[in-house]
């Protein structure tokens, strides 16, 4: 199952198949722009991972002969590889701080989250440039202001329970580096990314992306 929001909001909720009917969601995983490092710099100087669980089998055998895979086979979901201590950003910080916390730990993809948690947006270095670049007269402005200030654009998310295939198409379509990952009640659990992915296929021999 995926969701995508808008700011906190629930826009859609449905599955991989449906998502790929979304007008809007190619759109968002393009970049109007491709700024570096460089302008950032010149504007502010002025757990337990693959552990399976148990799951009911007469569901999983369902799901396998609906998606023509061996019943054999085991299915392995995003809670079994995903990262579930990430790095998050509250909203309530700036867009200087999220930048400062994608560099100091070199990540691609920082989730925003309200004070209890619940998932708002994801942002990277190249949303933050794009914005730069929008107003260059202004950096240091649109540096300062509070992320929930912002008007990011939508964003998809994925459940714990999601099949990583069906995650790998999505992360490949939507040209995204990483997933956040939240629960029923839209609370961060995790997120999952390509390296998680590639780390769980060259760690699990029975686990086939192409299955």
């Amino acid at each position: 199952m995926f969701t995508v929001y808008n700011n906190g909001s629930v826009q859609f909720r449905s599955s991989s198949d449906n998502l790929y009917n979304l007008r809007n969601v190619d759109k968002s995983a393009e970049s109007r722009h491709k700024p570096d490092d460089e302008i950032y710099h010149s504007i502010n100087s002025n757990t337990d991972k693959n552990k399976k669980q148990k799951y009911n089998k007469e569901s999983i055998s369902s799901y396998k002969k609906i998606a023509n895979m061996d019943t054999n086979q085991v299915i392995y979901h995003v809670t079994d590889v995903m990262t579930k201590d990430c790095i998050t950003v509250n909203e309530n910080s700036t867009l200087n701080d999220a930048y400062a916390i994608l560099k100091e730990k070199n990540i691609s993809q920082l989730p925003i989250v309200t004070h209890a948690n619940k998932i708002v947006n994801i942002i990277n270095k190249k949303t933050i440039l794009n914005l730069l670049m929008e107003d260059f007269d202004n950096g240091k402005l649109i540096l300062n202001k509070k992320l929930n200030d912002i008007n990011l654009e939508d964003f998809i998310t994925t459940d714990p329970i999601s099949d990583i295939r069906r995650v790998a198409q999505v992360m490949i379509k939507n040209k995204t580096d990483a997933i956040p990952v939240v629960n029923k009640d839209d609370f961060l659990v995790g997120i999952v990314s390509k390296t998680d992915i590639i780390m769980a296929v060259s760690h699990i021999p029975d686990l086939q992306l192409w299955a």
